[in-house]
């Protein structure tokens, strides 16, 4: 029974999502070994481990384990709550917490992302909406959400804590809730905005702001030069001083985009664009065929809305179109939690599709 499954399963398997993949893979391998030889080697550590990770989630018979989510939505809250006890301070935030022996970090706030999915997709799996949510209903799933905000928010990420907010309410928003709800949240939003400001961000938040509303940061002025740098087609490796002589910060991550612009010029940056514009519509076409299957419709959902925030609040960081926070280019910069953790979401849609039917034809929801 269990090879007719993997059979179905590996006939079900939606290959196509995994070649949308690749590219970004490959050009991200290549764009790290130019900035760094060293990173690069961890990079394919990375990549390997999130590979292994697809292949033994993608196994998981994660229809049947849906009770099991709740528990592990309330291990990463207690994650959390470790990383404000006993987390380790990296450039002055306290987000990560050290693997004994390994010696590696892991960052709780990125797998929290996945973790709220599932819980929403279960939540409204469990209590789908009729045709939308009322406000009672709406209150009781907005728990989920705002309980990890305030966490990572006090770590301080508030860039990973919005973009969570984001992502959570951006997923009940199209899976339905009463307009009146939205309409008055929009109208508190628009009063607490300026409240938030003065009285709850820190120095070097509200900096940030000003220097995006005022005059551009160093980091970002050294951005703009690479980006500007770039031209049509970009500069060879030797050419591309910005990031080879170091004065453009943070290369390999945060502003990875700057130095593929700088690298490629804006030819290079339309083609990376372009590949984010078809996987996004792809997942979101993919969720609109679900209909009622909510859980998987709230995964597909969730994970189009995370790509394109983190790609785009990224994107124009770069360019001084967005205030500066530490948000990862999806697939493309380097860092092994936010690429585990995608391989962790797509090996979830991937299982979700291609054993479906298998499982209804087994009176398995």
């Amino acid at each position: 029974m269990r090879s007719i499954q993997n059979n179905l399963a590996i006939k079900k398997f939606d290959f196509f999502l995994i070649l949308l993949l690749i590219p970004f893979i490959l050009i991200s391998l290549f764009l790290v070994n130019e900035i760094s030889h060293r990173l690069f080697i961890k990079e394919l550590i990375y990549i390997s481990i999130g590979f292994i990770v697809f292949i033994f989630v993608y196994f998981i018979p994660i229809r049947k384990l849906l009770w099991i989510i709740p528990f592990i939505y309330w291990l990463n809250i207690i994650l959390l709550i470790m990383v404000d006890l006993f987390g380790i301070k990296i450039l002055g935030a306290q987000r990560w917490l050290k693997i004994p022996i390994i010696n590696l970090t892991i960052q709780p706030a990125e797998f929290m992302k996945t973790t709220l999915l599932l819980m929403l997709g279960y939540l409204v799996y469990k209590y789908p909406p009729r045709p939308v949510y009322n406000l009672k209903e709406f209150l009781r799933l907005s728990i989920y959400i705002i309980i990890p905000f305030l966490l990572i928010a006090k770590e301080p990420d508030l860039g990973t804590a919005l973009i969570t907010l984001i992502i959570g309410f951006g997923v009940l928003f199209i899976i339905g809730v009463d307009k009146k709800i939205w309409i008055t949240l929009s109208i508190f939003a628009i009063i607490f905005t300026p409240i938030a400001y003065k009285f709850l961000l820190k120095d070097y938040q509200k900096k940030r702001i000003e220097h995006f509303l005022n005059k551009p940061s160093y980091h970002v002025k050294q951005s703009l030069i690479a980006i500007g740098s770039g031209g049509l087609t970009g500069k060879s490796k030797k050419n591309a001083t910005q990031t080879q002589l170091k004065f453009l910060p943070i290369a390999s991550s945060d502003f990875i985009f700057a130095y593929l612009v700088e690298r490629f010029g804006f030819l290079g940056a339309l083609f990376v664009i372009i590949l984010y514009f078809i996987l996004i519509v792809y997942l979101l076409k993919k969720a609109e065929k679900l209909g009622d299957d909510y859980f998987a419709k709230v995964m597909y959902i969730g994970v189009a809305l995370m790509i394109f925030i983190y790609a785009f609040i990224n994107i124009a960081m770069t360019m001084n179109l967005a205030p500066v926070v530490g948000v990862p280019l999806p697939l493309l910069s380097h860092g092994g939690t936010s690429f585990i953790n995608f391989m962790i979401l797509f090996a979830i849609l991937e299982n979700l599709i291609s054993r479906k039917d298998f499982l209804h034809s087994h009176g398995v929801k």
